[in-house]
């Protein structure tokens, strides 16, 4: 640590510098005015310590000033005689951060140690809360960036509603606001044509920057591809994987997306989907309140921007009348309380429970749900992955 000292008793200036020189402190101790002003503007310190009367009362604030313009985050510890309040006042108006009283027995040197570790400390934890409040303001803006490509207005063709929703994963600390985090998760619902609707969740690992910039990626190849009309949905998924894989922000440090991409004839009611190492869709029953999971691991094939010749694996299933689709990201079934187990966790029982007993209620009632019931399930802390859900109906054929 590198202190400067200003003074005006040339006595104490060495009984100073004995003081604040152990061996991992430099102190340099100066009672020229000149001389200190420039070594106050030509070096940078970790703590400054001046006597409030030097080099005299008269023109110890402008130098005090100057320190302040060339030492910006620099703690200044002042040192103040006794009865000299108004003169102090005025350096503590100008930023002076801590100060101590001068005894005429010079027994005040002693506590300077001290005062200086206790400016650093305070000095350190200032630019940590600085810091934190900027780390803060750049996740907020990648969030922002992430979150822009999530649609809003979702179609709905006749016979079929769409409800959806997207929350970012929080961190909370102890003592301080929780951290809404940048996340790596994307969903999108939009008509290929008049009788073909698409649907997809995609989930990137990770958080924060990377994770949303492998999302970006994926979601700006799909812009870019889908309207290329892919006749099946293995080849649309295999060519966003070869171009995923050929990726270094995806790529970097092991980073891959799952993706659960389905397309829907709305004439056929037929539902075609492939799965790169995204959780299944499950299908909820209306009338009978049954719950089953559609496809298998075995069909989910590897993620994506892991293997470019993957070979993907396509499902099929009519969509019953008066029934709901399910699409999700892992975040919803991993949901847990802190410290809890893996038998504490929300999961597929807890999907399933929850459509169960929302089948009456309206599709953006059932989607809420989804999400409060995950969150209960975490006891408070919140969810520490990024959830997505997408929920289709199709709706009774009679319109009731």
């Amino acid at each position: 640590m590198k202190i400067l000292v200003g003074w005006d008793d040339a006595s104490e200036a060495e009984t100073i510098e004995l003081i604040l020189n152990p061996e991992d402190t430099e102190a340099t101790v100066i009672t020229d005015a000149a001389e200190f002003e420039q070594a106050a503007s030509s070096g940078r310190w970790d703590t400054v310590v001046l006597s409030l009367n030097f080099p005299n009362p008269d023109d110890a604030l402008r130098l005090f000033r100057k320190v302040r313009e060339v030492q910006r985050d620099t703690p200044i510890i002042g040192a103040w005689h006794q009865g000299e309040v108004s003169h102090l006042a005025k350096f503590i108006s100008e930023g002076l951060s801590l100060f101590l009283t001068r005894d005429k027995e010079g027994e005040f040197i002693f506590l300077l140690t001290p005062l200086v570790e206790a400016a650093q400390a305070a000095a350190e934890a200032q630019r940590s809360r600085l810091l934190a409040a900027r780390l803060r303001e750049e996740v907020d803006s990648v969030r922002r960036l992430q979150e822009s490509v999530i649609p809003r207005d979702l179609p709905s063709p006749g016979g079929y509603r769409v409800a959806a929703r997207y929350e970012p994963s929080e961190i909370r600390v102890v003592g301080a606001n929780p951290v809404i985090m940048a996340g790596g998760d994307y969903y999108d619902v939009f008509a290929l044509d008049s009788d073909t609707m698409i649907l997809l969740v995609g989930d990137a690992s990770g958080h924060g920057v990377k994770a949303c910039m492998s999302i970006m990626t994926m979601h700006t190849l799909i812009r870019m591809i889908r309207g290329r009309r892919y006749p099946n949905t293995v080849e649309f998924v295999g060519d966003v994987n070869h171009q995923l894989c050929s990726s270094d922000i995806v790529r970097d440090e092991g980073g891959f997306i799952t993706l659960l991409y389905c397309v829907l004839n709305t004439s056929t009611n037929e539902l075609q989907w492939t799965s790169a190492g995204h959780p299944m869709p499950l299908l909820q029953n209306l009338g009978t309140n049954e719950v089953i999971q559609l496809g298998s691991e075995e069909e989910g094939g590897l993620p994506l921007g892991i293997d470019e010749d993957w070979a993907y694996e396509m499902c099929s299933f009519n969509i019953p009348d008066n029934s709901r689709l399910l699409l999700f990201s892992d975040g919803l079934d991993e949901a847990f309380p802190e410290g809890g187990e893996e038998q504490d966790r929300f999961g597929l029982k807890g999907i399933i429970a929850t459509l169960q007993e929302t089948a009456g209620l309206p599709l953006e009632q059932a989607v809420a749900r989804l999400f409060e019931a995950s969150h209960d399930a975490t006891g408070g802390c919140g969810r520490h992955d990024d959830t997505s859900v997408v929920l289709l109906e199709r709706r009774p054929t009679n319109g009731s």
